[in-house]
C-alpha cells in the first residue's frame, strides 16, 4: 500500500486548502494507480502544512525569500 507524505508550505494552499489538497491528492493517486495497477483505495496521501517562516532553504526561511521577490 503506497503512503505518500506531502509537505507543503501552508501559504501556498491558503486560498483553498481543502480544494487544492483534494486536487493534488487525486493527481498523485491517479499517477500511482495508473503505473502500478493498484486501486485508489490502496493509496494513502497525507498532507503536512508548514508555515513559510518554519521552512528553510539553507539558512533563510521561505517567508524571507518570498518577501525579497
Amino acid at each position: 500500500m503506497p503512503f505518500v507524505n506531502i509537505r507543503i508550505v501552508k501559504e501556498v494552499i491558503a486560498a483553498d486548502p481543502k480544494g487544492k489538497k483534494a486536487r493534488i491528492s487525486q493527481a498523485v493517486t491517479d499517477a500511482i494507480t495508473r503505473e502500478t495497477g493498484l486501486t485508489k483505495n490502496d493509496v494513502w496521501v497525507v498532507f503536512e502544512e508548514v508555515l513559510a517562516r518554519d521552512w528553510y532553504v539553507g539558512e533563510t526561511d521561505v517567508e524571507t525569500l518570498r518577501s525579497k521577490g
